[in-house]
């Protein structure tokens, strides 16, 4: 663990996530921390590198995986700040995205005590069903040279005909989607015509970007994950013809300790044994959130409508996975937690749209809480401010260091949906409205 200590400390404590299956310590999110004055802490999440191969024959290493990590670091972090200060901290916050997204929810769900608030972002919850999808990704684009395969200019091209098909729904047309729900995108319209040779697609081709456009089905027709939403593309992702590592080190090292396992072989067996197993309940998908809201813990989630590696479409149906299971509104919900979907927001940071949300140093525009994650749950916890939307900014080349701003949004809490009003400057925030 790495903690670091601001002088100018305001009296607050931050433990902050991981990413993928690695163990990296998130050092932009722990001087993210420090440098608006919380005590922060980050881990190594019991194993170094990138790979899962620590997780090989040591269920110890995937226990630290799955939440000992960050539930250690919020014990060890409040002692360390105690000690460091001589006093402890007067209010505690986790920050996390992707697998820390996941863990900030495993928190949410079994530890709730550790922290005041929360800030989850595109998390990768659900994760014997995320790996199984992601495996079942390079299944159906195949390998270059494969009837199946899609160029990566092909996929430019998909992405360009997604764009026409759906860009406008919002009222505009901007480059960003701002609802993929309402994309219901048909990739025939691209195949070629008679003796043309470019710019087009196969029938084949066309069935591959229907099928990764549809959600996975287990035998009985009930959703394992839900499609990847249309407007991103995904070609360093998973479109590039290369089996990704993510689900080939989960089978083999955490699911069946065995090396030889080939990603070529994955089938539903494989799905219904990591669910089986689903070691120290890593899928990380309980609905009931009572003990949270009954320490008064709020829980602010986001993700990006432009992900191009996590559906958000997966965030939308946790959401209501809650809402189901305690029996509660919308209404009910928003006294503990919230979603905001953040249109033009690819994984974590950058993307086409106004992204810099304050969710990370990446994004940061403002500390702000109405546009700044991290601001907005410190009011929310400490002066009962429920954030009712999310100001977005978007910079010219998408970088904060032109100071070009381009549009902000103010990105709406689920389930409500922005709308162009019509009339006015379709850059300008006021123009569009949550409905």
């Amino acid at each position: 663990m790495d903690a670091w200590l601001p002088l100018s400390w305001n009296g607050r404590f931050l433990g902050v996530g991981n990413g993928g299956l690695n163990g990296c310590i998130k050092y932009n999110d722990i001087n993210y921390g420090a440098t608006h004055g919380f005590a922060t802490i980050g881990t190594n999440n019991g194993h170094d590198g990138v790979s899962g191969l620590p997780f090989y024959k040591n269920s110890g290493v995937v226990e630290d995986y799955v939440y000992r990590s960050i539930h250690l670091e919020a014990k060890i972090g409040k002692q360390i700040s105690h000690e460091f200060y001589g006093t402890g901290p007067a209010k505690s916050y986790y920050l996390g995205c992707s697998t820390g997204g996941r863990q900030g929810f495993k928190e949410a769900q079994e530890f709730p005590e550790d922290f005041d608030g929360i800030v989850a972002g595109a998390p990768a919850f659900n994760l014997n069903a995320l790996m199984y999808w992601t495996g079942q990704v390079y299944l159906k684009t195949g390998e270059p040279g494969s009837p199946t395969f899609l160029s990566a200019s092909h996929w430019d091209l998909v992405y360009k005909d997604i764009l026409r098909q759906c860009d406008g729904l919002d009222g505009v047309v901007d480059g960003v989607i701002e609802d993929p729900n309402l994309c219901q995108y048909r990739p025939e319209a691209l195949i070629c015509a008679a003796e043309q040779l470019d710019e087009c697609l196969t029938g084949t081709q066309a069935e591959t970007v229907r099928a990764i456009f549809s959600p996975v089905y287990d035998s009985e027709g009930n959703v394992i994950y839900p499609r990847l939403q249309p407007g991103a593309n995904s070609t360093e992702w998973y479109f590039n013809g290369k089996p990704h590592s993510y689900p080939v080190d989960w089978f083999r090292y955490a699911i069946y300790n065995d090396t030889e396992w080939d990603i070529k072989t994955l089938s539903s067996k494989d799905w219904i044994a990591a669910s089986k197993l689903n070691p120290f309940n890593v899928s990380t998908w309980e609905g009931d959130l009572s003990r949270a809201r009954a320490q008064g813990t709020k829980i602010l989630h986001y993700h990006g409508l432009q992900d191009p590696a996590i559906s958000s479409e997966n965030s939308a149906r946790y959401y209501d996975h809650v809402s189901r299971t305690m029996g509660l509104s919308s209404a009910e919900l928003d006294d503990f937690y919230r979603y905001f979907r953040i249109s033009g927001l690819a994984h974590c940071r950058g993307g086409d749209g106004a992204s810099f949300i304050g969710s990370s140093e990446e994004t940061f525009a403002t500390y702000d809480p109405d546009s700044n994650a991290l601001a907005a749950i410190v009011r929310w916890v400490e002066e009962g401010i429920a954030p009712e939307y999310i100001l977005g900014t978007q910079y010219r080349d998408g970088s904060r260091s032109t100071g070009d701003l381009v549009a902000q949004r103010k990105h709406c809490k689920y389930p409500a949906r922005n709308i162009y009003d019509g009339h006015g400057n379709p850059s300008s925030a006021d123009s569009w409205h949550c409905t």
